[in-house]
């Protein structure tokens, strides 16, 4: 069935696309032809490091009483990149992914142009500097004439779809945010009252947030700034369910992010969630992973998160099962709600326009409690 929506449409193909740390040129090339459709009010621009900055054209930051506020999201997701070809391939593997879901799978490589190649992996060197390497037997030895160094291969899965609620795709880590924080940029840059929030768009996040770091060190980000960073993270049934809403993350393995920031963020969604019967979400700590917000916050920029609780982290189907011997390890397709994707868009509207007004500031809340019951301690002894 056709999906007229448009917000799922967007989900569907930009979580399709390859990518892999540092090799982010799909993804960059739809999001400029996003920016390009709206011309008119929109312009990007990329810093030294390749990330992207989107801003409504005519702010002027300085001008300002809002300190200036980023959605952020990275563009890549773990994959191979080709080393070398032949009827064998020498990939090298960017990202986090446990030794078990390699030998034996099927990958494709992405060749521009022309159908993908398909192979299937005989080895893995996983003790291997900088990356893991793999080696892979072409199923038509022939292709490796049209495969070059620097080529990206994948798992090789069904297209993306939705069934029962749940996108099933390629990349929802963090494509899925790409796709959600530019849906909802759609309608928070039509508002001349919040020209002050912008998208930024990272690279080489999963091989120790590379781009982030740039941003961070380089000035890509002026003085002052807020930024609500998306992730999609791994998903515990029992402690932070797919369907449940997207997450308020305070945390993760690494850090905790800007304690003001995360609790604005927080009142805003509790705010919203009083209001809107429908709008769920969560608030976790999530320390299933790292967020660009634990690097962000090292540098001093006041940060915290946003998340998408995902299914089959990293590909990895079935790694509970997996990690407990249960099962054998074979990649599949990430999955989010897209219930939870919907609620991100809508929480992510709710912040830019909310998170400047009075009364989400803890300090205003004790105040008001002092005011109130402070004088029940007059005359203490």
């Amino acid at each position: 069935m056709k999906n007229n929506n448009p917000a799922e449409k967007l989900l569907l193909e930009i979580s399709s696309l390859p990518t892999a740390a540092g090799r982010e040129d799909a993804v960059i090339a739809r999001v400029a032809q996003w920016v390009s459709a709206r011309s008119a009010r929109l312009g990007m621009a990329g810093d030294r490091h390749g990330n992207l900055v989107i801003t409504r054209k005519g702010f002027k930051a300085a001008a300002s009483k809002k300190a200036p506020l980023f959605i952020t999201a990275h563009m890549d997701h773990p994959a191979f990149v080709v080393l070398s070809a032949g009827r064998t391939l020498e990939l090298e593997f960017r990202g986090g992914v446990q030794n078990p879901y390699f030998k034996g799978s099927a990958v494709e490589v992405i060749i521009p142009g022309r159908a993908p190649a398909v192979a299937k992996i005989t080895a893995l060197d996983p003790a291997a500097k900088p990356f893991k390497r793999a080696k892979a037997a072409l199923a038509r030895p022939s292709d490796a004439a049209h495969i070059k160094p620097g080529f990206i291969a994948r798992w090789k899965f069904p297209p993306a779809g939705i069934s029962n609620g749940l996108a099933h795709t390629h990349a929802c880590d963090d494509l899925a945010c790409v796709a959600a924080a530019l849906s909802a940029y759609d309608a928070i840059s039509r508002d001349p009252a919040l020209g002050h929030v912008a998208l930024l768009f990272t690279r080489a996040e999963e091989v120790g947030f590379v781009g982030a770091i740039g941003a961070a060190r380089g000035g890509t980000i002026p003085k002052g700034s807020r930024l609500v960073c998306l992730e999609c993270s791994r998903s515990f049934p029992h402690d932070s369910p797919i369907g449940a809403g997207p997450i308020v993350r305070v945390g993760d393995r690494m850090s905790v992010f800007t304690p003001e920031l995360t609790n604005s963020v927080s009142a805003v969604a509790e705010g919203y969630a009083k209001e809107k019967s429908a709008f769920r979400f969560q608030r976790k700590l999530m320390p299933g992973g790292v967020c660009e917000a634990s690097a962000f916050s090292a540098y001093g920029i006041h940060s915290t998160c946003v998340c998408l609780p995902l299914g089959n982290y990293h590909n990895m189907a079935g790694v509970e099962a997996v990690e407990a011997g249960a099962r054998s390890a074979r990649p599949g397709r990430e999955f989010v709600s897209v219930a939870d994707y919907h609620g991100m868009i809508e929480l992510l509207g709710a912040i830019a326009r909310r998170l400047d007004a009075p009364g989400h500031s803890r300090l205003a809340s004790m105040e008001k409690i002092w005011a109130e019951r402070g004088p029940l301690l007059d005359g203490a002894k």
